[in-house]
């Protein structure tokens, strides 16, 4: 920007904005601004509790963290802003099977036998680095985007204080006998020889393809000649099936194919309905109830 008269900042027409992001930023570093918001509650004795649910620190941010980090500093900024004390204190994630494959995808490594013939210790300390590596990162990453936390006072969960917390945790959950032994169903990973999350199934296994899916007619008890048809893509949930859900707005057709009667929406006929088809009558969903 050049300063024009009247002190009046004239704007480039095509401004340089990561140059203007490390002048503001530089900015708050010189005057300390960042620091003082940290502190400027530290006397209150109305307290506001957030505990940062941390991110995984297994490669750089993405744009849905920053996303998820906007809303987090948006929340923190008010309440500071309603003079209440607070920890501002970010957390990195470290243990899983995120940052354990990725360091298998580097090393080349196949299967579990491979990391016990390289060394469990070694292979351990290579993740704790990837780990380490990447917490830097979105460190950086963080304060660029704005965000104001006590970047120098990050938890880790990898470290031993935490892991030991959990532990004396569990062993006074188990002294009151709240522990148990059962049995459940779940995931399992063979390759990886544990089990595994709902998470990681949709996060790192999730890849768009095109199959097949289910038309299923469900009879209507005061129309014997009519049915609902319905559209599943997980056909075995339909013995526990006990309701379909219509919306109120929408427009449904009464549509005969082959003899048969169906209730279907409107703009879903076409394909749902291949061949010769003749709508009868329209309806809300309102009046399908």
């Amino acid at each position: 920007m050049t300063e024009v008269r009247g002190g009046i900042q004239k704007v480039e027409s095509r401004p340089d904005f990561p140059a203007l992001e490390r002048d503001l930023l530089a900015t708050w570093d010189r005057d300390g601004i960042v620091e003082k918001y940290l502190h400027r509650n530290d006397a209150s004795e109305e307290r506001y509790s957030f505990l940062d649910g941390p991110i995984t620190a297994n490669n750089p941010m993405g744009v849905h963290h920053a996303w998820g980090r906007t809303y987090k500093d948006l929340f923190q900024r008010y309440q500071t802003m309603l003079g209440k004390r607070q920890r501002y204190q970010n957390g990195f994630d470290c243990q899983g099977l995120w940052v354990e494959v990725e360091v298998e995808k580097e090393l080349g490594f196949k299967s579990k036998r491979d990391i016990e013939s390289f060394g469990i210790a070694e292979f351990v300390e290579r993740c704790k680095q990837r780990v380490l590596k990447s917490a830097a990162r979105i460190t950086s990453q963080s304060v660029r985007l704005g965000y104001w936390m006590a970047w120098g006072d990050s938890y880790l969960t990898m470290s031993d204080e935490n892991n030991y917390t959990i532990w004396h945790f569990l062993k006074s959950v188990n002294d009151r006998g709240w522990l148990y032994k059962g049995h459940d169903v779940m995931p399992w990973c063979p390759r990886c020889g544990t089990g595994i999350s709902e998470h990681e199934i949709v996060t790192e296994g999730y890849q768009e393809r095109t199959h097949l899916a289910v038309f299923v007619a469900f009879p209507l008890r005061d129309e014997p000649d009519a049915n609902l048809l319905v559209w599943t893509t997980t056909p075995w949930t339909l013995t526990a099936n006990i309701a379909a859900a219509v919306h109120p707005e929408l427009t449904y057709v009464q549509a005969k194919q082959n003899g048969k009667s169906f209730y279907v929406a409107k703009e879903a006929m076409r394909t749902a309905l291949r061949g010769d088809s003749t709508a009868i009558r329209e309806l809300r969903g309102r009046d399908l109830i």
